[in-house]
């Protein structure tokens, strides 16, 4: 199924092609490759999304990518959210998967995708994550982390209501159910074993990184290329604290941070709001020009 539109700035058709991956572990994941024809010259960029959000909400900014000459964008669907939520397998998923598994699979049909050439990455809250437990930063020649975080509740503008709703509501759930729906709001349907992954971590002060269950956080010291972390000053997730507690955690990465507020946006931002279409013309092109030219941007380092 190919998905058109048309790019405002250059009028180029931007076409979506949807694609399936397969992981090493043999798990189906939908996909979705944005060109246009003639093709630009930039890097290829990889989306990997927020947890609970499905690849359909950054379809706006691969089109734009895409409309200012990146080569190709793939965006990806992690395992057990949305409708795979339900799949027959889903008892087996566990959330480091995403990074794991199914961040490479993205990757290497970029690649194949793509051809030769510059490959650069943008992830969305546990995308910036990704990065980290993929162990395959070096295929990068940057990446932008939005929103991007550890996500001990502690750290939260509203910490005894994230402790409640994910604990108290959505644990009892998704063992009863075997998922949680979107409509307790923490985004789309999730696989009851992801989500109680993701409670987990977020009781804990360390997050996954002190998880036995998750060695490959041990990669995030192999994480040399430049990163580029964008914080949202209105993001009850994100604040300072608990995206400069991941950022510690990339101890050789060669870090850059900047944060962006409502002001610069026109209105609120919040934890999901950097993607929105509203976007394009206010907060995109501080990310964009960093994505395809390499051009760092010049904002404050952290909130005022």
């Amino acid at each position: 199924m190919d998905i058109a539109a048309t790019a405002p700035a250059s009028a180029r058709p931007v076409a979506g092609r949807d694609l399936t991956l397969k992981t090493a572990d043999g798990v189906t994941l939908p996909a979705t490759l944005f060109r246009a024809e003639p093709a630009g010259d930039g890097p290829a960029v990889l989306i990997s999304a927020a947890a609970a959000v499905e690849r359909r909400f950054y379809r706006g900014f691969a089109q734009h990518l895409v409309d200012q000459g990146a080569r190709a964008v793939l965006t990806y669907d992690y395992r057990g959210i949305g409708a795979s939520a339900r799949d027959r397998g889903a008892g087996a998923y566990r959330m480091q998967h995403w990074g794991t598994q199914d961040f490479p699979a993205a990757l290497a049909a970029l690649e194949a995708a793509a051809g030769e050439g510059p490959v650069v990455g943008i992830g969305h809250s546990f995308g910036g994550l990704a990065i980290g437990l993929s162990g395959l930063s070096a295929r990068f020649d940057r990446y932008v982390m939005v929103a991007s975080l550890n996500g001990w509740y502690g750290r939260t503008r509203e910490p005894l209501s994230v402790f409640a709703r994910m604990n108290l509501l959505g644990v009892p759930m998704s063992r009863l159910t075997g998922r949680i729906p979107g409509s307790i709001g923490f985004g789309t349907a999730l696989a009851g074993p992801v989500f109680r992954d993701w409670a987990r971590w977020c009781r804990r002060r360390d997050f996954f990184f002190g998880d036995p269950a998750v060695p490959e956080a041990a990669r995030f010291a192999d994480v040399r290329l430049p990163l580029l972390s964008v914080g949202i000053e209105d993001d009850q997730w994100g604040t300072p604290a608990a995206v400069g507690a991941l950022l510690q955690r990339f101890e050789n990465a060669e870090l850059s941070e900047i944060w962006l507020s409502p002001r610069d946006a026109g209105g609120p931002i919040g934890h999901n709001g950097f993607f929105r279409r509203d976007m394009q013309a206010s907060l995109w092109p501080v990310v964009t020009d960093y994505l395809l030219t390499g051009v760092e941007p010049v904002r404050p380092p952290s909130p005022a």
